[in-house]
């Protein structure tokens, strides 16, 4: 199948960027038999959708961090690919019942903020439940009694796949459920799957797939997932080259739910499932969203050459996310990469401060008397 086309063909154009609440998806969600099951701390509904008629019940939830949104749109793509007559879709209905929980976090969406407006974040809270959006989560797990579920996330720039100069555009996870990370028939029914969709993922981005870090947490709702032998898996969208607003990552997000399912291995686990999985890179903390190197500093009348690093920060205003780039690091930055690499040739650094790089600082200065760069672009 071509899944680019299917992309393109079911793509939600109302929904683009960074910044997505429920003022963007209420008028989507009019269109779908959908049901408020709970209200937010700021009382703000939570939707819940159910589409098809299969026995096997699998359970998609997105944005219980509020600035996490790539996975939300995939999903009403997902959703419009589903309501239509396309005869992969009617297969996927009558194979499965699909229940949605398009945003978990609706006060977090607003503000663009990890957390909710208590200031916590859902996914340290399966165990507590402290929190109403917590508990509408759990409630809807306990009501519904998936097969399945699928954890929707967004990962920063910062990841790499292993220790390769290449983005981790797409990670995903099967969850531990115990400390010691073993691995159960629950997990390896969610690595099958995880296996189906990397395979089809590696022909559109090859090496840029990772695994996420295993680490056990029963606080974290895929953890918690796992315990309760519901096989889990987390999605993680994450940066692809010159893709800030997230719109290629969204489409592959897009091809991994519907190719896992096309392809959906039943309850079949293969003996070298486990293998193939681990074979997967691991996520690593590797990249930069710049680097400039080989940069002249003057420090104390001492001239020395080294390298910095730059990092966006996202900062809702006026109702838009912008990127500001802030100074991050500086020295030799040995095993990290930039997603822009700018070589200054033993050029001076300069700026409206100290004329030295100083963290936390606005990444606006001169490399040279002529090269200027703001907010960390060349101009």
């Amino acid at each position: 199948m071509d899944y680019i086309a299917l992309h393109k063909n079911f793509k939600e154009h109302s929904l683009f960027g960074r910044y997505i609440h429920l003022d963007h998806i209420n008028p989507l969600l009019q269109k779908y038999p959908t049901q408020i099951v709970g209200k937010s701390v700021c009382d703000n509904p939570i939707y819940f959708l159910e589409v098809g008629s299969g026995k096997t019940k699998i359970l998609i939830w997105s944005q219980m961090h509020g600035n996490e949104t790539t996975t939300t749109k995939a999903l009403f793509d997902f959703l419009q690919y589903l309501h239509s007559n396309h005869q992969s879709a009617q297969n996927l209905l009558s194979h499965f019942t699909f229940g949605f929980l398009p945003m978990v976090n609706p006060d977090g969406a607003k503000n663009y903020t990890r957390v909710n407006a208590n200031n916590v974040d859902l996914n340290r809270d399966s165990v507590q439940l402290s929190q109403p959006e917590s508990k509408v989560l759990n409630e809807i797990i306990l009501k519904f009694k998936p097969n399945y579920c699928y954890n929707l996330h967004d990962q920063r720039t910062i990841f790499g796949v292993g220790i390769e100069p290449k983005p981790a555009t797409i990670s995903f996870l099967a969850p531990s459920y115990n400390e010691a990370r073993e691995y159960n028939d629950t997990r390896l029914k969610a690595i099958a799957i995880i296996n189906q969709m990397n395979t089809e993922l590696q022909k559109h981005i090859p090496n840029q797939v990772g695994r996420f870090d295993d680490g056990f947490n029963i606080n974290c709702i895929g953890d918690y997932c796992t315990a309760l032998q519901i096989p889990t898996i987390l999605f993680e969208a994450g940066h692809y080259q010159n893709d800030y607003h997230r719109e290629f990552s969204r489409k592959m997000v897009f091809i991994a739910l519907v190719q896992g399912l096309l392809n959906f291995p039943e309850n079949d686990i293969v003996a070298n499932d486990l293998e193939q999985y681990l074979n997967i890179p691991q996520n690593e903390a590797v990249f930069f969203d710049f680097i400039y190197k080989n940069v002249k500093i003057n420090y104390d009348d001492n001239e020395i050459i080294t390298n910095f690093a730059v990092q966006y920060k996202e900062v809702l205003i006026d109702k838009n996310v912008e990127l500001q780039a802030y100074i991050s690091d500086i020295g030799e930055l040995k095993g990290k990469y930039g997603h822009v690499v700018y070589n200054a040739h033993k050029m001076t650094y300069s700026d409206n401060l100290k004329n030295i790089p100083i963290i936390d600082e606005k990444a606006d200065f001169s490399i040279g008397k002529s090269t200027f760069f703001v907010n960390g672009l060349k101009i």
